[in-house]
């Protein structure tokens, strides 16, 4: 399922900053990891003002379900750019949302 979105997909500079974070816990390379996403040339998003008042904006219904400003980032990035949300964490189906947030697998 990922590998078929990929061609579309585009990522927030938040979500990117945590995969790179990721990356470093599970000491890997950052920029090996960094220059296998540049190769798939998946869409860097910077975080601006819009997308922070966004992100902001979604702060009442996602902290019950114990939600991240990251996780906000990304809902709110699918929001403001109508893309389906792909994610391996179950609790981002929990909030209500004009778009469509998919499980690309069993996760937490």
């Amino acid at each position: 399922m990922v590998w078929q979105a990929l061609s579309d997909a585009l990522i927030s500079a938040v979500n990117y900053s945590e995969v790179l974070k990721k990356a470093i816990e599970r000491g890997k390379d950052v920029e090996g990891v960094a220059s296998a996403i540049r190769r798939l040339s998946l869409l860097i998003v910077p975080f601006d003002e819009a997308h922070a008042a966004a992100a902001a904006a979604l702060y009442p219904q996602a902290k019950p379900h114990g939600m991240s400003f990251a996780d906000r980032a990304c809902l709110s990035l699918g929001v403001m750019r109508r893309n389906t949300v792909l994610t391996a964490e179950k609790k981002m189906r929990l909030v209500t949302l004009p778009i469509k947030v998919k499980l690309i697998r069993n996760a937490h």
